[in-house]
This record gives C-alpha cells, sequence and structure tokens, in this order.
C-alpha cells in the first residue's frame, strides 16, 4: 500500500515547489514537486515494494529533475544499512583477484552500494583478520573476501558466525557462502583436452598450494592423468609469475620426453613458452602448452595459448548477488555457487610428434 490519498501516495502537496537556491534537495522538495507523501518519496528511494508502478515512476522522474542524492547517514539511520561493503582483497597485480575485485565492484555500482576496500599486503591468519577488523570497524552491511587461501578459512569464518559474508574462490563444503571457479574441473579439462591430443601424458607447472586454485588445479590434473592410467609425474612449484614459468620450462625444456605441459596461469605459461624456445623445443610441433584464466594478453602470445577463460563478470555478480541476498533476509548463508571455466582453443597445443 501506497499510503492515504487520492493517488495512493499519502497526503499530497503542492506540485511544482522547488528548494531555495543554494540548498540540495530533500525529500520534501520531491514530494511538493510530485504531489505526494515525504513518506512516498522514501519508499521509493529505498525501493520499498508497496508503492504503485505509476507513483514510482512519477516519483524517480521528480528526483531526476531536481537531481536528489539521499544522504547515507540518514539512510543509515532510517533502515539501519549504511549501503556499503566491504572487500578484502589480496594486494599485487595477479590477474585473477584484480579482475575479481573489479567485477564486484562493477556489481555494488549496479546496486547502488558503496563499496570499501581493505588491501592484505600479507596472506598470515593474522593478517587477514586484522584486515577484517578494519572492515568491520567501519560499520558495514556485509564482506566479499577475495582472499583465496587455505589458511584464511578460520577468519572467515569467526566474521561469517556475526556478519553477511561472502568468500571467492573459498571451500565450498564449508561452513560461509563460497562463490568459486571449479578449478578442478578446469584442469582436468585442459588435461583431457592433452590426452585425446595424443599425448602420453601430461606435466604440471602448479600455483601455490595453499591458494584454493593452486590446489584445485593440482586436483584435476592428477584426477585426470589417473583416470587416463598415465604417468603421474611430480607437479613443478610455481608462485603464478612468468619468472616462476621460465624457470620450470628451463627443467622441462631438458627432458627429452616432454610432449605436453598444463601451466596453473597464463604469466607462468608465457614463461614457459619463452624457456622452451629458448631450449630449442618449439610449440607446438615439439611440445603443447595449455595455460589457466585467459588474460587479454593470451591470444597474443606466440604461438596464442590455449587456456581456460574464467567469467570474472560473472564471479562479481554471483558474489554480491549471494551477499546481498544474505543482507536482505538478515541472515547468514552457507550456500555455495560453482561456475564453469570454458576451454578457449588456440593454436598452443597439437598432436604429438
Amino acid at each position: 500500500m501506497d499510503g492515504p490519498g487520492p493517488d495512493r501516495g499519502g497526503e499530497s502537496a503542492p506540485e511544482g515547489t522547488q528548494p531555495a537556491p543554494g540548498r540540495p534537495p530533500a525529500l520534501t522538495d520531491v514530494a511538493r514537486l510530485v504531489g505526494v507523501s515525504h513518506q512516498t518519496v522514501s519508499r521509493v528511494v529505498n525501493n520499498h515494494p508497496g508503492v504503485r508502478p505509476r507513483t514510482r515512476e512519477r516519483v524517480l522522474a521528480g528526483l531526476r529533475e531536481l537531481g536528489y542524492r539521499p544522504n547515507p547517514a540518514a539512510r543509515a539511520l532510517a533502515t539501519g544499512r549504511s549501503r556499503t561493503l566491504g572487500v578484502l582483497a589480496v594486494a599485487g597485480t595477479l590477474y585473477g583477484p584484480t579482475s575479481t575485485l573489479y567485477a564486484v565492484e562493477q556489481a555494488a555500482r549496479e546496486a547502488d552500494y558503496q563499496v570499501t576496500v581493505v588491501s592484505l599486503h600479507s596472506l598470515e591468519p593474522a593478517a587477514v583478520r586484522q584486515a577484517l577488523g578494519r572492515l568491520l570497524a567501519g560499520g558495514i552491511d556485509g564482506v566479499v573476501a577475495i582472499a583465496p587461501l587455505l589458511d584464511a578459512t578460520d577468519a572467515l569464518s569467526a566474521v561469517a558466525a556475526r556478519l553477511p559474508l561472502v568468500a571467492v574462490e573459498g571451500r565450498p563444503d564449508g561452513d560461509i557462502a563460497t562463490v568459486s571457479v571449479d578449478q578442478a574441473h578446469g584442469a582436468r579439462t585442459a588435461t583431457e583436452h592433452l590426452l585425446a591430443a595424443g599425448h602420453p601424458t601430461v606435466r604440471h607447472v602448479a600455483g601455490p598450494s595453499d591458494w584454493y586454485e593452486g590446489a584445485g588445479r593440482i586436483a584435476g590434473w592428477h584426477a585426470a592423468l589417473e583416470t587416463a592410467g598415465a604417468v603421474v609425474h611430480p607437479p613443478l612449484a610455481g608462485d603464478w609469475t612468468a619468472r616462476a614459468g621460465f624457470a620450470a620450462g628451463c627443467r622441462l625444456a631438458r627432458e627429452p620426453d616432454l610432449t605436453a605441459v598444463f601451466v596453473a596461469n597464463d604469466q607462468m605459461a608465457l614463461g614457459v613458452l619463452r624457456a622452451l624456445r629458448e631450449g630449442g623445443r618449439r610449440v607446438p610441433e615439439d611440445v603443447s602448452v595449455v595455460g589457466f584464466d585467459d588474460i587479454p594478453e593470451a591470444e597474443y602470445f606466440s604461438p596464442p595459448l590455449t587456456t581456460l577463460r574464467q567469467d570474472f563478470a560473472e564471479v562479481g555478480r554471483q558474489s554480491l548477488r549471494s551477499l546481498l541476498e544474505q543482507v536482505e533476509a538478515g541472515t547468514t548463508s552457507r550456500t555455495p555457487v560453482v561456475i564453469s571455466p570454458e576451454l578457449v582453443l588456440r593454436r598452443s597445443t597439437a598432436p604429438p610428434p
């Protein structure tokens, strides 16, 4: 119900009244302009469902005409919400976390929420707890945590018991809501693609095993080889950087039986490609290479890189949707959302020589 009055908009006021010069427009100014009560305008501003569509459209037009901007402090007092979300993010330039952060911020803006970001310069559990404490002190409505580390789980769980929280790349079977890309499925897809091309086995340059992505990609690669009855060599450890990929690639280039490599991310794959080239191994004629992420530069590698594409925009949308469902319901959630990656075929893979 919109309230009393002929337009169901509450007690009407004279239309056309403008705010005094130099003063920002208030709800009462919009109410006078449109001819409804200020309670009706407040319901529209706060997206209350009990307003007739025609009345809502008139109020929205009035808000636009006067250039009304809600007062965040006043709205927080009226609704009990700050319309501000906290984002905990790993500091640095890694493509996955930065792309996820951008996607979450974009989705929050579209939902008319402000975002406060706290960057993690250390991935130790104590640093995670301290960063979460700074966010909580800011009076936020909920948290999106882009801290995909096994050791961060306990700190995130403690916060999720008191405040809506979504972990990006968290443990799907844990006690907090998560949105994640199916890392194991993607790694398995990459490995099966190489095995189907005729390669007897696939080597792996791995990401850090204390990251959910690193652990998931190792697990998927290992499972695909075991299912196929292929030889499973120990993975070569990396740290997501092209430098680490180059070091691993130099080792692999010296192995005469090498025909296929699955690399845990595209930056390390770039290093592997250079190492193989400098070691006299052609890609894909001698060795096939598959990466993970599909960074914008992947199609311009030499050769263009076959890789797994992660839909970070969808990760951002799903993360915000999951968080706002908790905020609106006033409860926490443990529901996991899993998004499948897509294999993008380019020219870095071929049958073995």
